[in-house]
């Protein structure tokens, strides 16, 4: 039995899914299964897993009809026959010493149940930097901490079997945050983590519309929080925390609603988004926006436009100078 099985989810990422296996095979930890599973891959992305496996016995490649990346990750932990199980997109790559170090933390605490580690980001405005801080000054992270941070775990992590028998697997239902989910249900049954930030791989982050991400990723997490909250009526600490959240992204969706329809040009919904998020927030910037979304639609998006390419050439600017 290997000491750890690395569970990759794979859909359809055929020009990155080499440089992610190759980064598995070369770890100087080499007690390892690599469990590649193939998500319904339509990109040739399951025939150059295939290829892989057939050069190296630790390697397994698992076929199953597309269901999203939480029953692709379910399918790898059932078949997982390792103590500890570590998760790697197919996109992603870690250093060489990734699983050594990791692996090391969990052998010299045998309390931690979670190592969360660090990469730098790869690819977009923030390639080269450290995707989370470094050093990292945060203590290790505890339920409190992870619902006030949801940055607090990091997706290249590696876990103990029992976290995953304990809690059950990832929620399907979920498609998108359901790592969030996950740590968040380790946490909140006591499991220990700690926090490696050290980067020790590259997290890869492709350039897509802000607004049409947001969209996408806050009603996700809203709906981890919502689902949490049964579970937390006896901890009034982390149910305020959680509340104060469920607050925010509630607002933050708004916003994130407000700049799609600007940027979609339907100034109507953008009128309405406005007017919620006024009620929400206040101020006076955004009673003006309100009253352009209905008179002067042109010059708002015309604005709007000039504020986000200078942020974008702000963020291009900072970049370079580190």
């Amino acid at each position: 039995m290997p000491a750890v099985s690395v569970i990759m989810p794979a859909y359809n990422v055929a020009p990155y899914i080499g440089e992610a296996i190759e980064s598995v095979l070369n770890q100087t930890f080499d007690d390892l299964e690599l469990l590649v599973v193939d998500d319904g891959a339509t990109d040739g992305s399951d025939v150059i897993a295939d290829l892989y496996a057939s050069r190296d016995t630790r390697i397994r490649v698992i076929r199953q009809a597309n269901a999203g990346i939480s029953a692709a990750r379910n399918h790898g932990l059932r078949v997982a026959s390792s103590p500890v199980i570590a998760v790697l997109d197919s996109d992603d790559v870690w250093e060489p010493v990734y699983l050594q170090a990791q692996m090391a933390i969990l052998r010299d605490h045998p309390e931690v149940d979670v190592v969360t580690g660090n990469a730098w980001f790869l690819g977009s405005d923030l390639d080269g930097r450290p995707a989370r801080p470094w050093p990292d000054p945060r203590p290790a992270p505890k339920l409190a901490d992870i619902l006030a941070d949801e940055t607090a775990v990091f997706i290249m992590s590696v876990f103990r079997r029992q976290v995953y028998e304990s809690i059950g697997p990832f929620d399907e239902s979920l498609r998108t945050n359901e790592d969030y989910d996950f740590w968040l249900r380790a946490a909140c049954d006591g499991f220990v983590f700690y926090r490696n930030d050290r980067p020790l791989g590259y997290y890869r982050r492709r350039d897509n519309s802000l607004s049409a991400d947001e969209l996408r990723m806050l009603p996700g997490i809203l709906q981890v929080f919502r689902k949490l909250r049964p579970h937390l009526l006896n901890r009034p600490h982390e149910l305020a925390i959680l509340d104060a959240q469920i607050a925010r992204f509630e607002t933050e969706h708004v916003a994130a609603e407000a700049r799609g329809a600007i940027e979609a040009g339907d100034f109507a919904a953008a009128r309405r988004h406005l007017a919620t998020l006024h009620g929400r927030r206040g101020g006076t910037v955004l009673r003006v926006a309100k009253v352009m979304a209905r008179w002067t639609p042109v010059l708002l998006s015309t604005i709007y436009n000039v504020r986000r390419a200078r942020l974008a050439l702000s963020r291009a600017s900072r970049h370079l100078v580190a």
